[in-house]
């Protein structure tokens, strides 16, 4: 028996590879520091998770409309208003079991074979293969470490042909920090393609403001989530903001592959919008100390961090003083420091020579991590 070709032409998320490794060597009793993953280092706040033990007491526990409930989505209109000054109606909103399920609607919605996706590279490591999974093909602008990672429309054009679809954006990005600024977005939204924006870093950025697409265009979808900002991962909730035209199709295949998001999240969150900003801030606050740590730190132990990121929770930092391959120095850190770091060639071609590091742990953890590292690199420069 064979598996399907499109399951086998799924690439590895290595961030998670490296991950299941750390885990397996921590199960023989040694200490691994994580700098690998996108996970806040802060339990759920109390009054949303207090929100979801009252769903389940009173019974919330059944299936939702399949758009989501109409008081979440009411919410999330709210939100962009408030925060963006942008007028949502409720009826473009679809709530999702995560925000990745918001993306594969989203292009599942929009492509079909042999339509191409503008991104930038490096680029979250998963939206190659949603594209080609549905079918479409990815199309890759580099972007510079000298331009901070903006995706500038100069570099755009020349990429874009008859069969252009989307342009994806990511700001806060993943896996650079990067926060696009408001030009940009401009250009963006005036080159007449529909853009796919990822905003699920929304809430973490630090000295400027991320911006929402929506404000330039509504020739746009709009991937948000609660994950990231209110620490609320494995609640799996998101959601989608589309044009009128895209509801219908989108919810459809909600319909048929999710049938409807969880009961339980989609009650934490709307208690998360409406009662969680002071937590939020907490946590961004407590962030943006372990930033200046995480960067300072890196660049005192001998790695190349131009710019401190402005948004989300990672350093993207050169490594190819050391090794040029990143996988290979993320095992070898891995073996030899016990600290796991995601490897700069999971988020694309431009990202070889590079390694992310997740600055969502504690204090401690990170302050133990720097101080393997800067061990590390003592040793094999000297080596």
């Amino acid at each position: 028996m064979e598996a399907s070709k499109k399951s086998e032409a799924v690439t590895s998320f290595l961030a998670m590879d490296v991950l299941e490794r750390a885990t397996e060597m921590e199960k023989s009793g040694k200490r691994i520091i994580h700098f690998e993953l996108g996970e806040p280092g802060f339990p759920t706040p109390r009054v949303i998770a207090d929100a979801g033990v009252k769903a389940i007491r009173g019974g919330k526990t059944k299936y939702t409309h399949s758009l989501g409930t109409m008081e979440l989505r009411e919410e999330i209109a709210r939100h962009y208003k408030k925060e963006y000054g942008v007028a949502v109606e409720p009826e473009r909103v679809i709530v999702t079991n995560g925000s990745s399920s918001a993306l594969f609607l989203a292009f599942a919605a929009l492509l079909d074979a042999g339509d191409e996706v503008i991104m930038g590279d490096p680029h979250y490591s998963c939206y190659p293969n949603y594209v080609t999974f549905l079918d479409g093909v990815p199309v890759f602008v580099p972007l510079r470490e000298s331009e901070r990672y903006q995706l500038l429309a100069q570099h755009i054009l020349p990429a874009m042909t008859k069969r252009t679809k989307a342009i994806v954006i990511n700001s806060p990005a993943n896996p650079t920090g990067a926060v696009l600024e408001p030009e940009v977005l401009r250009q963006i939204a005036g080159m007449g393609i529909t853009v796919v924006s990822d905003e699920v870093y929304h809430g973490l950025s630090y000295g400027v403001k991320a911006r929402s697409i929506l404000e330039f265009t509504g020739n746009a979808f709009v991937i948000g989530g609660f994950s990231k900002r209110y620490a609320m991962t494995g609640w799996r909730i998101g959601y989608g903001i589309a044009p009128k035209e895209y509801m219908r199709p989108m919810q459809k295949l909600q319909q048929n592959f999710q049938i409807s998001p969880g009961a339980i999240s989609q009650e934490a969150a709307l208690v998360a919008l409406r009662k969680g900003a002071k937590d939020a801030e907490r946590m961004k606050k407590e962030y943006a100390k372990r930033r200046k740590l995480m960067v300072d730190g890196l660049r005192k132990a001998g790695f190349k961090v131009a710019d401190a990121p402005q948004g989300a929770f990672y350093v993207f930092a050169s490594c190819a003083f050391l090794e040029v391959d990143s996988l290979k120095l993320a095992h070898r850190l891995l073996d030899e420091a016990g600290v796991a770091v995601t490897p700069g060639v999971d988020f694309g071609k431009n990202g070889e020579g590079y390694l992310r590091f997740s600055y969502s742990a504690g204090e401690k953890e990170i302050k133990e991590g720097l101080k393997r590292l800067a061990k590390f690199v003592k040793k094999t420069v000297q080596g």
